[in-house]
């Protein structure tokens, strides 16, 4: 079964069993509501069915309480561990026309306007406003592509092909 990254627990929350999470989805009200079923990964490489029964928001956390944990003794273990949903939780409706998730995108291969092979998307960074999209190179080093229009023009998941403009300047091997 294949598993999808939604979020970190990073540390306990009071004494009544919370635990503080890093989300990292982009549909956090989706994700973490009552009824729903998690797994957290834990660091021994264990996994663990959690199914959540209380949701608040703190600060830049999201705090979860899960049914059958009512004391931090209960939850004191999860820490750190990474929160994930199985794949057949994940919903392609939530995804607006050119969006991807990162699953979908790394491992394509990735060519110019002039089909051209560049290399395969390995990676894909979040730093700021737009995500950054790492292409290994055969002999050369990643090139760094922005996630803009002008640059990435199309993704075709059947085909497996991204094709780019890469403008002046950004490939510094060039």
């Amino acid at each position: 079964m294949d598993f999808y990254n939604i979020g970190k627990i990073v540390n306990t929350q009071g004494i009544r069993g919370e635990v503080r999470v890093m989300s990292i989805t982009d549909f956090p009200e989706k994700r973490f509501k009552k009824g729903n079923e998690v797994y957290a990964f834990l660091n021994n490489g264990k996994q663990e069915k959690l199914v959540i029964d209380g949701v608040r928001s703190h600060k830049n956390f999201i705090l979860l309480h899960f049914e059958g944990k009512p004391t931090i003794n209960d939850v004191e273990y999860l820490k750190p561990s990474e929160l994930k949903i199985s794949a057949d939780q994940q919903d392609d409706d939530d995804l607006q026309p050119g969006e991807y998730y990162y699953h979908q995108i790394i491992g394509l291969n990735v060519q110019n306007t002039n089909g051209e092979h560049i290399g395969t998307i390995k990676e894909i960074l979040s730093p700021g406003a737009n995500d950054v999209w790492v292409v290994q190179r055969d002999n050369k080093s990643d090139l760094l592509l922005p996630k803009i229009d002008s640059v990435i023009l199309d993704v075709n998941l059947d085909d497996e092909i991204v094709t780019v403009d890469i403008p002046g300047g950004l490939d510094d091997e060039d």
